[in-house]
């Protein structure tokens, strides 16, 4: 009998995290024949961490990581799919803007074949800004770094061992995970869901996460940032040639004086901000390559409280 891995990263979420629980309970562990679940700790500095050890007190098939301290989303499903057990694992959020029953879907499609199994956003109930920024974010990632990213955007996933096998190979920080299962090329199937807005507890998702997740998508994953810099170069270059060639005419033909200090200095300031921009495009690379050159492991894992089925195993 297969066995489906259910991997939650906890970061913050205190008051939600029974709730998640007894909803899973309700809805679809009865269902799922042989699973587990693995909290995984993010360095939450609430009561998270006892929490998840109740409901493993509640339920024998429930496994605890702790973090040695905060690594981020990525990392913290990366330690999960580490450690899990199953024959499959999906991930699944602990802010309950996600309907449980998915899960099932997804795992009915797993035993279809389907190596990935995307949790794809139908529809939303977020706020009108925080729509356009996601479709947004989604279309510039489909269109330039993966054109297997649905345009909707995908919360959660399914994958199958191999697939984590992968993933434990490539063993990348700044990097976006999801990106790394479609990167992978498994046989990859879709399932919709519509996504609620979030009722209970505060979201940690803030801008600076949103614009990091942007870039480590971009430079991780696409040539584009590159291009865009030498496309930027070579346009440039051109236009001076041409207004070079056009102030020489006209001072030869029309007697034109050679002036205009104003317009040459906002020239040189705006080359120049160019110029910074694309230095510090460069150096987000540069960085990138220094973090990956120090073979720093993307996490730490501190504490491991194992389920009751896996220590009997």
């Amino acid at each position: 009998m297969s066995k489906i891995s259910i991997v939650v990263p906890v970061y913050y979420n205190a008051d939600t995290l029974m709730m998640l629980y007894e909803d899973m309970k309700a809805k679809i562990l009865h269902k799922l024949g042989e699973y587990e679940l693995v909290f995984v700790d993010d360095g939450s500095g609430d009561e998270s961490w006892e929490i998840m050890n109740q409901i493993r007190e509640m339920d024998g098939h429930v496994q605890c990581v702790k973090l040695s301290r905060n690594f981020g989303e990525h990392a913290a499903l990366l330690a999960g799919l580490s450690v899990c057990t199953g024959d499959c694992a999906v991930t699944k959020q602990a802010d309950l803007q996600e309907d449980s029953e998915i899960i099932l879907e997804m795992y009915d499609s797993w035993k279809k074949g389907n190596k990935v199994v995307l949790a794809v956003r139908k529809e939303r109930d977020e706020n009108a800004i925080k729509k356009l920024f996601a479709h947004m974010y989604y279309v510039i990632i489909h269109k330039f770094v993966q054109e297997k990213m649905p345009v909707g955007g995908c919360d959660c996933y399914l994958i199958d061992r191999k697939v984590i096998e992968v993933l434990e190979r490539l063993d990348e920080k700044n990097s976006s995970l999801t990106l790394q299962v479609l990167w992978a090329g498994f046989q990859t199937d879709s399932i919709y869901f519509h996504r609620k807005d979030r009722e209970v507890g505060k979201s940690r998702w803030t801008l600076s996460k949103k614009v990091k997740l942007a870039m480590d998508s971009m430079m991780s994953f696409s040539y584009a940032p590159i291009r865009f810099m030498s496309g930027v170069g070579v346009t440039f270059f051109i236009l001076s040639l041409l207004l070079m060639i056009e102030v020489i005419v006209e001072k030869f033909t029309v007697g034109t004086p050679i002036l205009g200090w104003a317009s040459l200095m906002c020239v040189v300031l705006f080359s120049f901000g160019v110029m910074m921009l694309m230095m510090g495009m460069l150096g987000e690379y540069v960085w990138r390559a220094l973090d990956a050159s120090r073979n720093r492991p993307p996490f730490l894992i501190d504490e491991v409280v194992k389920s009751e089925a896996d220590i009997e195993e």
